[in-house]
């Protein structure tokens, strides 16, 4: 009797060793052709980052005929480490571009997005990966950003989406992205940034489904410190899941141009 129950004990408790190894093992991604991390897919965040990336409360929005519609949805942040450490001259602006979002805000008018920007706007992205590069395309105003794997160089100019270099670390892509210029903005509320933005994102796969994404933000012109925000990125398994067309030029053409109309 002795002898079995320490059978079965010994059975229970290897099985316990067994499960708790198995969830101790990090997941791997399956392989693309050069033996790196599988990231293709159609991928898109859910949070509330566009509104604001700091933790916000939900407050009425920018038009306030369209009432409800229109409000700005609450949310935790997507932000680490407590409020953004802008210096005093650049927490000003940043307070102005708030009061200025309606006509201010970039995104309003389909200017591209910027980085990280484009990564937790509402609308989804899909990543093409070969050995030399590394695409982004975006649904929002079909933006695009290729990220150089094998001939790493310096931005060439500045432009809003910065130019992108990546190595991988293990089963991470890490991106680094300097050249932008000073247009975009981060969020809805105003959260801006200089033409000295450094912004390295680390991509990494946690599930066949999950990706957890970081990404640093340094800009020594507008904030006392780099800070860093991180998120999941989730893959579109529905039927049919494609990158779709959002031709957003046309719908701001009254916005932009109205006050040249002849009378």
């Amino acid at each position: 009797m002795r002898r079995g129950l320490l059978a079965v004990g010994a059975v229970f408790v290897a099985a316990g060793v067994l499960v708790a190894a198995q969830q101790a093992a990090p997941y791997r991604a399956p392989r693309g052709p050069d033996g790196k991390a599988n990231l293709n897919g159609i991928w898109q965040a859910l949070n509330e980052g566009d509104w604001d990336i700091e933790g916000h409360s939900a407050a009425p929005g920018r038009v306030m005929a369209l009432g409800a519609e229109d409000a700005v949805v609450p949310g935790v942040g997507i932000v680490e480490g407590g409020p953004l450490p802008y210096l005093p001259a650049a927490a000003a602006k940043k307070k102005a571009n708030y009061e200025k979002r309606l006509t201010a805000d970039p995104a309003i008018k389909c200017y591209l997005p910027g980085v990280p920007r484009a990564m937790y706007l509402p609308q989804p992205f899909q990543i093409i990966q070969s050995q030399k590069h590394i695409m982004m395309a975006f649904q929002y105003a079909g933006a695009i950003r290729t990220i150089y794997m094998d001939e790493h160089t310096p931005a060439p100019a500045d432009s809003w989406m910065g130019w992108s270099n990546g190595h991988w670390e293990g089963d991470t892509l890490v991106v680094d992205t300097t050249g932008f210029n000073d247009l975009s903005w981060f969020d809805r509320a105003g959260n801006f940034h200089s033409d000295e933005l450094h912004v390295v994102e680390r991509i990494t796969p946690a599930s066949p489904d999950h990706l957890n994404y970081e990404a640093t933000i340094d800009d020594k012109k507008v904030f006392s410190r780099p800070w860093k925000m991180s998120m999941t990125l989730y893959r579109r398994k529905e039927k049919g899941a494609r990158l779709l067309e959002f031709r957003c030029v046309e719908f701001v053409e009254d916005l932009i141009y109205g006050g040249l109309r002849k009378k």
